[in-house]
């Protein structure tokens, strides 16, 4: 999908979270597991609106998919800010919503700032640093969650190498950091 000649991340269509969307998702998952012979990670969205009828808030959503299908969570960082930023939720508390246990790959990456209306909207477009807001919340995810393997995606407007690696060696100290205070936590 592209917005003003720049690419977005590709995210599924928004979908209600009720009931019957999860147990519709739900399906789905276990039907890709059951084929693969293996559990997947799913991926929390950038949400750029709300449904008025939905009655199951989106970390909630995610949870339950887990608990229901045994899939894990691939926690995107900055879909978080980007969706607490949106709907004007707390993003600390979207990610204390999810469990800890079914997070396996942490992704982190920049956005855009669009006018809507004299709004200012978040877009999840991989096209710039990842932004001071979401590096604040990567550390509380590793706190949370462990160190967990993380991945920097940035595929439009690919800057130079050098720019690549200092968000990399970035996110290397960060999650360096955290073994070592997990590798504290287990030795005490």
């Amino acid at each position: 999908m592209e917005l003003d000649g720049r690419r977005l991340s590709q995210s599924p269509p928004p979908l209600p979270y009720t009931e019957e969307s999860l147990s519709v998702v739900a399906g789905h998952i276990h039907e890709v597991q059951d084929a693969l012979g293996r559990p997947i990670l799913i991926e929390n969205p950038s949400s750029y609106l709300r449904f008025r009828h939905s009655t199951i808030e989106e970390p909630e959503f995610l949870a339950e998919l887990t608990r229901r299908t045994e899939c894990g969570l691939l926690c995107d960082v900055n879909n978080i800010y980007v969706t607490a930023w949106n709907l004007g939720l707390d993003a600390a508390s979207y990610m204390d919503a999810l469990p800890a246990e079914a997070v396996g790959e942490i992704h982190l990456a920049g956005h855009a700032e669009n006018d809507a209306d004299g709004r200012t909207i978040l877009i999840d477009d991989h096209g710039s640093p990842v932004a001071a807001p979401v590096w604040t919340l990567y550390e509380r995810a590793l706190e949370r969650f462990g160190p967990v393997p993380t991945l920097i995606e940035w595929d439009t407007d690919i800057p130079e190498l050098t720019v690549l690696l200092d968000e990399a060696r970035r996110a290397d100290n960060l999650l360096a950091a955290a073994v070592h205070r997990d590798d504290h936590a287990h030795a005490a």
